[in-house]
């Protein structure tokens, strides 16, 4: 039986995943909380308990910025990643913002490519 501390949301939102810096993979975020997220991704390169950070934009707003998060590793599969917040420094608005907008978006939208950001 699975035992979480906060709800889950679900949800469809493409983002990149950093280490140490670089841009390794890209990602799309399945469900998320206060606390976590599940990244679906074929990135293998990841061990548990390894800090990355995790970059995304909302896609509708007529703002272009990318935002950030840093999650340390606490699950993977052959189908994805689990990442957590705890233990690391997170604006916890852009948390709360993500979350708000998986929930507002999650029926009608079916899939966000995940594009390189031009820096």
């Amino acid at each position: 039986m699975e035992h979480r501390l906060s709800k889950r949301v679900q949800g469809k939102l493409g983002l990149l995943v950093y280490k140490r810096g670089m841009p390794v993979a890209t990602g799309q975020i399945r469900d998320a909380s206060k606390r976590g997220l599940f990244i679906a991704t074929d990135y293998t390169d990841v061990q548990l308990n390894q800090t990355l950070e995790l970059e995304f934009r909302f896609p509708e707003k007529k703002e272009k910025q990318f935002r950030r998060l840093t999650a340390h590793v606490v699950r993977k599969s052959d189908k994805g990643i689990g990442v957590d917040f705890e233990g690391v420094e997170n604006d916890g608005f852009t948390v709360s913002s993500l979350i708000h907008w998986l929930k507002k978006h999650y029926l009608a939208t079916n899939y966000f490519p995940v594009r390189r950001p031009a820096y």
